[in-house]
Formats: structure tokens, sequence, C-alpha cells
């Protein structure tokens, strides 16, 4: 070998040693938003990681499976498995965990769903027709008691699954194995069959009962829904969904907030998590001048407006302290408090609009956190000031416990979390399908990663395309094929 091939191997060599040592250090974080202090960035740093750490250590390495909550044991949640699905890559991307190591679990997820039994039994089944049902046996995968095959909660796992096929690009096998299951998994997927009452689809099915009696319409969480239904490549519901879909749409004025209205936050979040809706409008948003995006950054202005104004008298209540969604609450009772009788309740789908208030002093912490991306200037500082003001009890291991209530400060016996007589009530659980969009829509405010990765996915496109929007990035998409 001549001196000068010699030195072109040391330098090879050497080159794929440093390859190899780069591939095991953490990338660096993606640039801060311009506005974001140091400070901003050190904290989005630490609660997008504790969030993620939360599906990668409580979901089951082997087939895939998350919990609905935890430390309480519970079901697993298809929802949650979706949300997921969408945290691997973003941990891949971020150099919290390898990418070989996260396309194998989410490889190893979707090759559990693709391979799962779908049948029309009642029992040792984890589908039918492609969908799933809502909660799963953490231990086996299937049907957890008598829950209804869920169309959303379907969907929330596509939208992950669709995610990482367009995220998992590379040649190697086990990427290109990603890409594959993902697709067969969607295409397996039955929307003309959900479509009792066409053209909208039903909220489930349960065996030997058939679909539920009602189907998804007008605006809230399922956006995500209907566009993947008219996105399948072998089960597309025809266009007229869409109209139908927002043929109940209310809008209205809330707050000083003129919006499009869904009370809870969840609902102008879950579907942002996967599509940038930003400069893109259908014929009903088309009409009213703005996007989806603008409609959800004014419903968030909205709640903290209500928060601000404080009608019922919540403690902590103000800048520091807002957000009404879907989350975990105290009990199902009332306390006397202050010489005043409170009404609380547990779990449900608390929120504020124009249509109605459901609110009993018990705020989510991701209610603000999962609507980063829209008003980052009054989200992040009322997150740091959470943090601040609660610490421990609320923010721990994987971030935003599921939910507070500073109101709740009397010592009484609460069906879930602890009272603390001086802060007030907190939960002492994590709840996936709040984890999720905390997680995503943070990456989305930091990065653009879910967005700009889903902008080429083209079941997504065809979607999108095929209920009307038009605009944005999506004149530039690529065309099906």
């Amino acid at each position: 070998m001549t001196s000068s091939r010699r030195r072109a191997a040391r330098r090879g060599l050497w080159l794929a040693a440093l390859l190899a040592v780069a591939a095991c250090v953490p990338r660096a974080a993606a640039p801060p938003r311009t506005g974001a202090t140091a400070e901003q960035v050190a904290f989005l740093d630490t609660l997008e990681r504790r969030t993620f750490q939360w599906f990668w250590d409580l979901s089951d390495a082997r087939t895939g499976l998350t919990p609905d909550r935890w430390p309480t044991r519970s079901f697993v949640s298809v929802g949650a498995v979706g949300f997921a699905l969408t945290a691997y890559p973003i941990g891949a991307e971020r150099g919290w965990v390898r990418r070989d190591a996260a396309a194998a679990r989410a490889l190893a997820t979707l090759e559990f769903f693709w391979s799962a039994r779908q049948d029309t039994a009642a029992r040792g089944v984890t589908g039918y027709r492609g969908f799933f049902y809502h909660f799963l046996d953490p231990a086996t995968g299937v049907r957890f008691e008598n829950v209804e095959l869920s169309t959303i909660d379907t969907a929330l796992m596509l939208a992950g699954a669709l995610f990482c096929q367009s995220y998992f690009d590379r040649s190697d096998p086990r990427e290109t194995r990603v890409r594959a299951v993902a697709e067969s998994i969607y295409a397996r997927v039955d929307w003309r069959w959900a479509q009792a009452r066409p053209p909208t689809v039903s909220l489930g099915w349960k065996p030997g009962e058939g679909h539920l009696p009602w189907d998804w319409r007008g605006y809230n969480e399922a956006m995500i829904l209907q566009i993947l239904a008219l996105g399948s490549p072998t089960h597309a519901v025809e266009p007229a969904i869409w109209p139908a879909w927002c043929a109940n749409y209310r809008w209205g004025t809330f707050q000083g907030q003129e919006h499009l209205g869904f009370a809870p936050l969840f609902g102008h979040q879950y579907s942002h998590v996967w599509i940038d809706f930003r400069g893109i409008r259908d014929a009903y948003m088309r009409d009213k001048g703005i996007d989806y995006f603008e409609n959800s950054r004014r419903a968030t202005l909205a709640q903290r407006a209500y928060a601000l104004a404080n009608p019922g008298g919540f403690a902590g209540y103000g800048e520091r302290l807002w957000g009404l969604s879907a989350c975990d609450g105290p009990v199902n009772g009332t306390v006397e408090i202050a010489g005043r009788r409170r009404a609380f309740v547990t779990y449900t789908a608390r929120g504020a609009s124009f249509l109605r208030v459901e609110d009993d002093g018990t705020i989510a912490p991701t209610a603000a956190a999962g609507s980063i991306a829209f008003a980052p200037e009054v989200v992040i500082p009322t997150l740091m000031a959470m943090r601040e003001d609660y610490g421990e009890p609320l923010f721990g291991r994987y971030g935003f416990l599921d939910a507070l209530n500073p109101t709740l400060k009397v010592a009484s016996r609460v069906q879930h979390g602890v009272v603390d007589t001086t802060k007030g009530w907190f939960d002492t659980d994590y709840l996936g399908i709040d984890q999720g969009p905390i997680l995503a829509m943070i990456e989305n405010y930091r990065s653009d990663l879910v967005w700009k990765t889903m902008r080429r996915n083209r079941h997504l496109v065809r979607g999108l395309r095929r209920a009307g929007f038009t605009g944005g990035w999506l004149e530039t998409a690529p065309a099906d094929r």
C-alpha cells in the first residue's frame, strides 16, 4: 500500500471512529424560538426530557403497551400508545435515546398491534376491522373488561404510527420494517364499516351490541380521525364526511376572544400534535378569515382570561395558574370550605367557553402546556410559575403530575391524590393522554419536528386535501403516489 493510501485509510478509520462517538453523544437542543430566555430554555429542557421518560420508562419494551396512568396500576390506553409512538422519534432527535433504540421500540409496538388478534369475539381479542379497543389488559394486550372498540383512540394510535413511518426514513432493515408495518396497520382500518350512519363515523362498537349510537360531529379532538379516514389508501370515506363534521360547529365569543368553541383545551390540542394547521384552511375557516391554529390560540387566551376573571372565586387562579381540560379530580362530593359548600368531581372534561363552563377549581397542567405552540408568551411563564409555586407535589420525576386544586385545603377523604392543608389537593398520578400533548407540543414549539415530519406523509396530505384544505405548506406538499 502506498503512503498516500495508508494516510487515506487512517483518515477513514479516524472519521469512522468520530462518527461512532458522535452517535453516542446527545444532540444539542434545537435553537430556542425568538424571545425565549436561557432560563426558559433550561426549564423546557427539563420538562420535555422528564415527560419523554414517562413513555420510555413505562411502556413495555416488548409489546409497546403504554399504561393509562402511573404509578396507580391501570389498564393500557390505546390513545396513550399513539402518544408513545410520537415520543420515540422525539427522544431520538433530542439524543435522549439512540435512533436505533427508538426505532426498535416503535417496531415492537407496531408488530404487536399488527399481529394481535382481530375478531368479533368479546374476549381474548385486541380489536376488530382494524380498530382497537379503548383499553387493553396490560399483561396480554386484549380487551379490558367491557370497553368499546374506540375509533378516536385508534386514530390517535394511527397518528403516532404514521409519524414513525415518516420519521424513520432510512434504508436499514429495522426502519424499513417500521414503515411497512405502519402502512399495514393503517391500511387495515375499515373506516367505511365504522360509518353506521353515513357520512359520519361512529364513536365505537361493542361485540353483541353493534355500533354505539353516537357519531363524531362538531369541533372537538376528532379532527385527526376525519383526516385519517379521508386519507386511507384502502377504505377511505367520501369527502361528504367533512361538511357533516362541520355542520355542528358553534362560533361565538368568550372572554373577548371570537372563535370556534369547545370547552376543554384538549379538543383544541390533540389534532394539532400531528397536523400543522398554520396557514391551511378548509371552507369554514376560509369564511372566518383565520385557521385552526389561530382558533386554538384564541381558545387558549380565552381560558387564561377566564382564570384572571375567576368568577368562581377559586384559590390560585390568575396569570400563574390557569388551564381547564380533561383530567383527574379529588372527589365526587361536596366539602365545606371557608363557610361555603364546594362541589368537586373526579375525572371529567373540565372546560370554559361560551358553550359551557365546568370548573371546580381543578387545574390540569397539560391544558396550558399543550397550548405552548399557540401562545408561548403566556404559557411558558405560567408553567414556570406553577413549578415555582407548588414544587415537588406538582412537578416530579416525570414532569407535571396530572392535576391540582389549591381550593381544596381542607383535610378530607379524597378518591385520588392527596390533600396538603397549606397548598391544596394534588394528584399523585401521571396520565398518558395528558403527558403526550405536553411532550409533542413543546417539541413542535421548539423545532416543528412532528409537524414538518407529518407534512411529508402522503396519507395525511391526501386526507387534508380531500377535506378541502388549501393554502400554506399544503400547496407544495408532495403529490399523492
